[in-house]
């Protein structure tokens, strides 16, 4: 009788070194969420300078200049509770180095640090130093320092070193489960920055309806893209003029430039499936049918569904529908206890975006006359 053959381990659904504990991916995550983050908020902060500048005759203290940023990034109620009006001094104050606003670029940065801090044995030198680098400059800043200086400069400084920061993720990481998580944190940010980026140009009523189209219009939609870094690339697709649904067709839904929302819905649904261990073609987990559903809701929907739905609707729908995935990958893969304050600043800045969907403008009139506008453009 042939000897018994001993019971095999049942498979892992990865390599037993690549396990991680909950807190490493937890750090990973944010980290990478962190400096996607505070890119975004400098580019935002940077162009709407610009415009200011292409724009001489515009009000710096006018409520549509700088009070749409505000109102996208979901903290109206806390920078009413701390400053008078938005203007340049008091919007770039508090969305650069208020530490009180948990989305400010230097919160997110100290964030940042603090999670490659934790978990400072799982990355590159490279990437810790440049995230160091950066903590290091932003602490030596403030509003005064920065406006004698330029602040263009400054942000482009923030700008590069979070460019440095993901090349040398891409160069030198390996590809594990630590990599699904950065990647999976960097594309559910940045789907969810360009959903405010668009939605600032919702906040911006035009003087009347008769100017959708004119030359402020195409000026603000020019901004939108640039707040995007999409301008180079719509221009190399579209070639012709800036139009507002084409603008936002892009951001939304073209496959290849990578910062619209179809590409990111893409990754996200990529690498949430490999943290998940999603290999049928059904997703299992209600992380991964939530991130398919949105995937496939931008395959299947036009521009024109969007604008009858009424843009700024969409958009709060898509950054309702990513804050929900986010909380079941929480829920599913970083289940751990909170070890630092970094955990009460995450569910303070998911009240704040929750309190922000549900502001929908005194306007509302206004810029529903401008949706059916843009659609009418469009089909003509």
């Amino acid at each position: 009788m042939p000897p018994s053959k001993a019971p095999s381990a049942p498979p892992l659904l990865r390599p037993q070194a690549t396990i991680m504990l909950s807190r490493v991916a937890h750090s990973l995550y944010w980290m990478s969420r962190y400096i996607e983050r505070a890119e975004n908020v400098a580019r935002l902060l940077d162009v709407n300078l610009q415009f200011l500048a292409d724009f001489q005759d515009l009000s710096d203290t006018e409520q549509t200049t700088w009070g749409p940023l505000i109102l996208s990034s979901g903290q109206e109620e806390l920078f009413n509770k701390y400053y008078k009006a938005p203007d340049s001094r008091s919007v770039t104050e508090f969305l650069a180095f208020d530490l009180r606003n948990p989305d400010s670029i230097l919160a997110c940065v100290y964030a940042a640090r603090e999670n490659a801090r934790m978990v400072r044995d799982q990355i590159s030198l490279e990437m810790w130093e440049t995230i160091n680098e950066l903590y290091l400059l932003l602490k030596e800043q403030n509003t005064a320092a920065v406006w004698a200086a330029g602040p263009q400069e400054f942000f482009a400084k923030i700008n590069r070193a979070s460019h440095l920061y993901q090349g040398l993720t891409a160069s030198t990481y390996s590809r594990s489960e630590g990599w699904e998580f950065i990647e999976f944190g960097k594309y559910l940010e940045r789907a969810d920055k360009t959903t405010r980026i668009l939605d600032v140009k919702y906040h911006i009523l035009l003087p009347s309806a008769t100017d959708v189209g004119g030359a402020l219009d195409t000026a603000q939609w020019q901004a939108v893209l640039r707040s995007a870094s999409a301008l180079e690339a719509y221009r190399r697709y579209y070639v012709r003029e800036i139009l507002a649904w084409k603008a936002a067709e892009f951001l939304i839904f073209s496959d290849s430039f990578p910062r619209s929302l179809h590409f990111c819905a893409a990754q996200i649904d990529d690498f949430l499936r490999r943290i998940l261990g999603e290999s049928g073609s059904r997703p299992r987990s209600p992380g991964a049918r939530a991130s398919r559903r949105l995937l496939a809701d931008l395959q299947s929907l036009t521009i024109t569904d969007v604008l009858n739905q009424g843009l700024h609707e969409f958009l709060m729908d898509v950054q309702s529908r990513l804050a929900a995935i986010s909380d079941e990958v929480a829920a599913t893969t970083m289940f751990y206890p909170a070890e630092s304050v970094l955990e009460d600043q995450q569910q303070q800045q998911q009240q704040a975006r929750e309190a922000g969907g549900a502001h929908c403008g005194e306007q509302g009139e206004g810029r529903k006359e401008q949706d059916s506008i843009l659609t009418s453009e469009r089909d003509a």
